[in-house]
């Protein structure tokens, strides 16, 4: 008997991506304090406000007549009060402050489960076409709109990330396909390079998408990832600006969360745009997937905005300039003489490394060296008993756009430093060392590196 018939998505989505193979492959028999994991993006455990959240809780629970109906269903656009709690928060916050008057035109709606429900909303009610992004590229969210069916299209980013002038190039150079564009992605402080999209790029990027809609004569959405916004934690960069701030056609949507100066649990993310067709069905396709984000969680969180997330701010951002500050001085110590580039540690919480002749995929002795994956006792250990690993993220998997991009992503990788501790950290980029020196001679001896 044959299989259940599934949709072109459905069988895309049988498929794993290289990226959770990989993942997957690792986490078996992981070994918490053996073991050190920079490759997933979680946040720094020693700044998630625990002590606040209960506290939010208690008032919560202590005045039900001021949260009605926490512990039951909500609405699909979200809790009344986390929307009154996000715009005062909006109107004051040091990063992309935005005004009263920027607001007034414009709706925020609550994600069912974080800010990626709401973009994977965003794709999923939009027609099948071209998507536009920033390379390296954010892969999850790249390989769920492949998945979809789009056809994504990465254009190099530079040292303020994605410039207005590659982009225009990049749309003239698809002639008559522009037509086909149906949206343009960018994380603003991107994953995984954590390059901050400058003011003067926000302003030239929705000039440039404003001239398309025009000429094409429909909106084209720009869906604006800001998660890492709050987390500027380098005093010396420079504040940028909302491109909500620049938008007179109504197309630009910022997507945030939560999750990296609260905690990822609360799975609190909103979409903040113009009250249009595209919005609305947005807000179906929450209603669809799960009524709305959990109640008691944008209850929780709208206290904890209204009443110290200032302080909470001040205590993230320190947190991860100690961490950055901490493992910018291994890399250069254990990893300096065989870097081409180092980008990353001044906002978010990734480093992105560029190795001078040095292959970072999960084939290269680097990677290998690091699974204990060698073949080799003295380096992998005894059958049975590997010694530590260390897991990253190749670039590889982190590149959708040229031949030239993809060689350089394979000598690429991202460091996650929020989660694990300093200490730990440390230990691993010294092993990194190790490892880059093992494919140095690899490379004496005509082994791939």
């Amino acid at each position: 008997m044959l299989e259940i018939p599934l949709s072109p998505y459905g069988r895309a989505s049988g498929r794993p991506s290289q990226v959770s193979l990989m993942m997957s492959q690792f986490a078996a028999g992981f070994r918490p304090g053996v073991d050190v994991n920079l490759g997933v993006g979680y946040v720094n455990e020693q700044t998630i406000p625990r002590e606040l959240i209960h506290r939010a809780l208690g008032e919560i629970v202590a005045h039900p007549q001021e949260h009605l109906a926490a512990f039951n269903y909500g609405g699909p656009v979200g809790s009344d009060h986390l929307i009154a709690a996000l715009k005062r928060f909006f109107v004051r916050r040091p990063v992309a402050p935005l005004t009263e008057e920027d607001l007034a035109s414009r709706r925020i709606v609550i994600g069912a489960s974080g800010a990626t429900s709401l973009l994977e909303a965003a794709a999923s009610v939009l027609p099948r076409g071209i998507a536009l992004t920033a390379d390296p590229v954010y892969y999850i969210y790249t390989e769920l709109l492949t998945r979809l069916g789009f056809e994504v299209i990465a254009i190099p980013e530079g040292p303020e990330g994605l410039s207005p002038e590659a982009l225009e190039e990049t749309i003239e150079a698809l002639g008559r396909r522009a037509g086909e564009i149906q949206l343009l992605y960018l994380v603003t402080a991107n994953n995984p390079t954590c390059t901050l999209l400058s003011t003067g790029n926000r302003r030239g990027i929705m000039r440039v998408m404003s001239a398309l809609s025009e000429r094409l004569g429909r909106r084209v959405p720009v869906l604006l990832d800001t998660a890492y916004e709050l987390l500027v934690h380098d005093q010396d960069v420079a504040p940028v600006e909302s491109a909500l701030r620049f938008d007179p056609l109504g197309i630009a949507h910022e997507f945030g969360t939560l999750s990296k100066v609260l905690a990822p649990a609360l799975r609190i993310g909103y979409v903040i745009g113009r009250d249009s067709p595209f919005l609305h069905a947005i807000i179906q396709r929450v209603s669809d997937v799960g009524f709305s984000g959990p109640l008691l969680s944008q209850e929780i969180a709208a206290y904890l905005l209204d009443h110290c997330i200032e302080e909470q701010l001040a205590r993230v951002t320190g947190g991860y300039r100690e961490k950055a500050a901490r493992v910018r001085a291994a890399i250069d110590a254990h990893l300096g003489e065989h870097l081409e580039a180092c980008g990353g540690g001044r906002v978010g919480f990734y480093f992105y490394l560029t190795f001078r002749g040095i292959l970072t995929d999960e084939d290269s002795p680097f990677f290998r060296y690091l699974s204990r994956t060698t073949g080799d006792s003295g380096i992998d250990g005894p059958r049975g008993a590997a010694r530590a690993r260390v897991f990253y993220l190749p670039g590889l998997h982190c590149v959708a756009g040229s031949r030239a991009a993809a060689e350089r992503g394979a000598r690429q990788l991202r460091i996650a430093y929020g989660y694990e501790s300093i200490e730990a950290i440390e230990g691993a980029i010294a092993m990194m060392g190790e490892a880059a020196r093992y494919a140095a001679e690899a490379r004496v001896e005509g082994v791939r590196v």
